[in-house]
């Protein structure tokens, strides 16, 4: 596509704009490295300053993808460097520039809270872990959450999807969990936990008073929370990695 205005590519053989998921696939994984990065360091060490740059990051590369063309978003071209030896896989654009829209309205509202007004609270926290599960399951598995609910919202159905999920088709033999796959699952989760229950009990996480330095102590001795701490709900953690505990 040479314009430089326009959303998806003209392939012959498909009936609507299309773009290569092995992209898009890949464009996600690398804002989800970023954004996780920004999101521990908020979570874990209430610093903010990564979640700040990575939501103008994210809002500037979404609205290049939306309102430009994708062709020039930088995680796209990121995306294209990384798999451009691979064979293109089309999928549909219009239901990704739904996904992505939601995207879009995500990180605006991301930008408005914690980069204009500096609010910290539980909103952020449903906020960054609803991008960070679209974009983990985008990456990972090529399931486009959003684009899901596209055909709620539009009155042509979607097409190209990836894995030919918008079509109909016969799963393979192979394909099917069953009762017996499912309760392997169920049970291999079990195990891991009674594991950790019962070799690793969680008092054990603590580290005892004698083995923290006094620079990880709590500042002048005092175990009281910062504001900031409290309004994410991250009190107890605090306390915890402060010996507070």
């Amino acid at each position: 596509m040479s314009k430089t205005f326009g959303f998806g590519e003209t392939v012959p053989g498909y009936e609507v704009p299309v773009l290569n998921e092995r992209e898009v696939r890949a464009a996600a994984g690398i804002l989800f490295v970023f954004a996780l990065v920004s999101f521990m360091n908020s979570w874990l060490m209430g610093n903010f300053r990564l979640t700040r740059i990575f939501v103008i990051a994210f809002l500037i590369d979404f609205t290049i993808r939306i309102f430009i063309n994708p062709r020039y978003s930088p995680s796209m071209i990121l995306g294209r460097m990384a798999v451009r030896k691979q064979v293109p896989e089309w999928s549909g654009a219009p239901q990704k520039r739904f996904a992505w829209a939601v995207g879009w309205v995500l990180a605006v509202t991301m930008f408005y809270l914690i980069v204009l007004n500096n609010v910290i609270g539980p909103i952020n926290l449903i906020v960054c872990a609803t991008c960070l599960i679209l974009m983990f399951f985008e990456s990972v598995f090529g399931i486009c959450l959003a684009c899901k609910i596209y055909n709620a919202f539009s009155h042509e159905q979607a097409q190209h999807c990836p894995g030919g999920v918008c079509e109909v088709f016969t799963p393979h033999p192979s394909q099917k969990v069953g009762a017996g796959g499912t309760a392997i699952v169920v049970m291999f989760i079990a195990l891991i936990g009674f594991v950790g229950q019962r070799w690793f009990p969680a008092a054990e996480a603590v580290m005892p008073t004698a083995a923290v330095p006094s620079t990880v102590t709590a500042a002048g001795g005092k175990c009281t929370p910062p504001d900031w701490a409290v309004a994410m709900g991250h009190a107890e953690m605090w306390k915890l990695h402060n010996n507070c505990k």
